[in-house]
């Protein structure tokens, strides 16, 4: 299955559309990961789950986009879209809700992760099953009891520290991390908040938990191990860094307007 510049209507989506219903689905943002896809792939698969795996790939140089149409004749439950430039994170996330959205038979739980196991894929079925307790958007945390972190210098974690408390008092909530990718949101979230999510690149961490804070959606944290990028290289970049700090100033900003308001009322 492919999808070009994502431009689906929902007549199309039949088109793409797996022939069963999947439980869940587990949205794959790649960037050259032709190093990493297809074993991460082939153990999503092993775990057993009624899944559909959704790769949203920005026209990797490498063949990464190559590799899932390949896989996809073996299993049949593969979709990729293919977008024509770099477009970010935080656009991949929302351009793989929106298919979700237009398919027919939605899966109940969407789960994102990174593509270069940073994420074991053996903790998909745990953020799944507490989603099923009835939670709306269960995350993979580094920082509750039990969460660990592996390869990453004392300067990485200083940083990310810093900014999951910042993103913390923002948003106004008592979560630890913030900023993790490896998430497990329900079909009820990802239909109420996907016209409220703007995010350009690693943002969208923030903003959907903002967004879960202001409509009053269940969140649960659990903990996971994170590998700092057992393959691959590093993607993060200044402009990224920059697309943080610029949404924890409109947050910010968006907090004032809204306590503003209140008042008012």
């Amino acid at each position: 299955m492919s999808v070009s510049d994502f431009v689906l209507t929902p007549v199309e989506a039949e088109k793409f559309e797996s022939p069963a219903r999947a439980a869940v689905a587990v949205l794959l943002p790649t960037y050259c990961e032709a190093e990493n896809i297809e074993s991460l792939i082939r153990e999503i698969q092993e775990l057993k789950l009624n899944v559909t795996i959704v790769v949203i790939d920005d026209s990797s140089p490498d063949g990464t986009a190559d590799m899932v149409s390949k896989l996809n004749e073996t299993y049949g439950n593969i979709v990729l879209i293919s977008r024509s430039v770099k477009l970010g994170l935080g656009t991949a996330i929302t351009d793989g809700f929106r298919y979700m959205l237009v398919l027919r038979k939605t899966p109940d739980y969407i789960v994102t992760m990174d593509s270069d196991y940073s994420h074991s894929p053996q903790d998909i079925p745990k953020l799944v099953n507490i989603a099923k307790k009835g939670y709306d958007l269960v995350i993979g945390s580094r920082y509750v009891q039990g969460g660990k972190m592996k390869d990453w210098p004392l300067k990485r974690r200083l940083i990310s520290r810093f900014s999951n408390v910042i993103a913390a008092v923002v948003v106004g909530t008592r979560l630890h991390d913030c900023t993790s990718g490896f998430r497990c949101y329900s079909k009820r979230y990802v239909k109420e908040v996907l016209s409220s999510l703007h995010s350009q690149t690693y943002e969208i961490q923030i903003e959907t938990i903002r967004q879960a804070h202001l409509n009053r959606f269940t969140v649960k944290e659990i903990p996971i191990t994170f590998v700092d990028r057992k393959r691959g290289k590093s993607k993060l970049t200044l402009a990224e860094f920059h697309a943080f700090v610029t949404y924890i100033i409109k947050a910010t900003l968006g907090n004032f307007v809204l306590l503003l308001k209140r008042i008012k009322s």
